[in-house]
């Protein structure tokens, strides 16, 4: 009876014991996701409640100093004991523990999670249960590849002893049972969201966009769902902006091309008898040949400025002439309709960091725009002034009839007037364009109305460090475009 009891105790307590160490792999399994999103948050400079959506994937990097600071005090918050960062050699480049870095870790893909593995690592003498899920490194400071999370195994076994042990030989058999059905239990309450999860993402793989999954609560399964949502409602947001950025381009492109081929037509079939009428057709397959270039052009240069392919040469700037070079540009335009340039510029103004050529064309189009759409007989105002650490200039005017939108004044084919076609009012890029660039020589562009309904559109740049050499206006003055029946009304 006693050796029954002794065998039947020691085969529930290394049943007991293999639950527990099968319970504590698979919940640092499942922590590891969340784990490594922890991980990837102290990676970015900025908070990480301020990194949402594409934002996230571009922040700046803290130094790698700080990356581990932050790293030592993430690990005591972690469900685990230890916080590991491995190279895709499996090398430790960081332990919370501070005492295993330089050793190779072993790791197997896990069998009852995707895109987890598992490992059990001898760290200092003891056994432990690792779970570790792939990183980028090239957005680690770290170059890290792996985030490993780490249990003692005799802490596991240790606590599972402490609870079962005293009441092992009285309620051995009933506590088992329980313990089962409790794994069961929970292990139902988490594969269940996490399946329609996956189920989720193919959906939106296959190009259900709409899919939404409304999981929603305050543990990690429900923090997961909510930002599949939002991941989910971004991807469907892009999508729609680049149906309709090819559904604008087609429709700005079909006007000029629609002449091109009529008056071409007309020239080459000699239905056109006078020679006035051929030098008219031949001069608007001229012109809007060279809307269709500068439309391609404008193209062009968003995109690469979008991708970051765009070649910046920043140097200091000296602002107060750039702008005063800019006002004698437009001031023969400004003259026609009857438009008064004003500039306030403190004789102290700063220079700015910024590439001149770009600089040249985002305030060249600011000006020209304010000159296009301001009301005739008013004024245009150009200010700067220094902040400290940066310049603000702003380009103010009265707007007309049709008083654009500055919240989206800056989105691609935008027009404040949307019966104007493309040749009275440009193809609406122009703005898009500036504000990309002001975006890569780390400045910010927007816009607003004072008081007095005027339109603003605010320019802030970073001030140059001292003593650098100042870039001088070099630019030469563009001639104003040919007008046609009807006047602009949009960037």
């Amino acid at each position: 009876m006693a050796v029954s009891l002794i065998l039947s105790g020691a085969l529930t307590w290394v049943l007991v014991r293999d639950v527990a160490l099968q319970g504590a792999q698979d919940e640092l399994d499942r922590a590891i996701v969340v784990d490594a999103v922890l991980v990837k948050h102290q990676e970015c400079a900025e908070p990480p409640a301020a990194l949402t959506g594409a934002g996230a994937a571009a922040c700046p990097l803290v130094s790698q100093p700080e990356f581990m600071d932050r790293l030592a005090s993430l690990a005591p918050t972690l469900d685990a004991d230890r916080l590991l960062l491995l190279n895709r050699q499996r090398m430790v480049m960081f332990d919370s523990s501070g005492t295993a870095q330089g050793q190779v870790l072993t790791v197997t893909a896990a069998q009852r999670f995707a895109n987890v593995a598992e490992a059990t690592p001898v760290l200092d003498g003891q056994r432990y249960l690792a779970a570790a899920v792939a990183i980028s490194p090239a957005r680690d400071p770290l170059r890290a590849a792996f985030v490993v999370v780490a249990r003692e195994q005799s802490s596991v076994t240790a606590a599972a002893a402490g609870e079962l042990v005293p009441r092992l030989l009285v309620a051995g058999g009933v506590a088992l049972m329980v313990a089962l059905i409790l794994v069961l239990l929970v292990n139902r309450s988490l594969t269940r969201p996490l399946s329609q999860l996956a189920a989720a993402a193919e959906d939106v793989a296959g190009g259900n966009y709409s899919r939404r999954v409304g999981i929603r609560g305050p543990d990690e399964i429900g923090q997961l769902g909510a930002a599949f949502d939002r991941m989910a409602e971004a991807v469907e947001r892009a999508r729609r902006v680049q149906r309709d950025f090819l559904a604008n381009v087609s429709h700005e492109l079909k006007t000029p091309l629609t002449s091109l081929i009529g008056f071409s037509q007309a020239l080459t079939d000699g239905s056109l008898k006078s020679e006035a009428e051929r030098t008219r057709a031949a001069a608007i397959v001229h012109e809007e040949s060279e809307r269709v270039l500068r439309m391609a052009q404008e193209l062009l240069d968003l995109a690469r400025v979008e991708g970051g392919t765009m070649s910046m040469h920043v140097t200091a700037v000296d602002l107060s002439a750039q702008l005063q070079q800019e006002l004698d540009i437009v001031r023969p335009r400004a003259a026609l309709r009857d438009l008064t340039l004003s500039a306030e510029l403190p004789p102290d103004l700063p220079p700015v960091s910024a590439d001149p050529e770009r600089l040249h064309q985002v305030l060249d189009n600011l000006l020209d725009n304010a000159v296009k759409y301001a009301a005739s007989g008013t004024a245009v105002r150009v200010s700067a002034r220094s902040t400290g650490i940066a310049v603000e200039s702003v380009v103010s005017n009265a707007v007309g009839e049709h008083s654009p939108d500055p919240e989206r004044m800056f989105d691609r084919f935008y027009r404040a007037d949307a019966s104007r076609s493309a040749a009275a009012g440009g193809v609406g890029l122009g703005l898009a364009i500036s504000r990309e660039l002001v975006s890569a020589m780390k400045g910010r562009l927007w816009s607003d109305f004072d008081d007095e309904g005027r339109l603003r559109v605010h320019v802030v740049l970073p001030g140059a460090a001292p003593g650098g050499a100042l870039s001088t206006p070099t630019v030469v003055s563009r001639p104003a475009p040919p007008e046609r029946q009807g006047s602009r009304s949009g960037a």
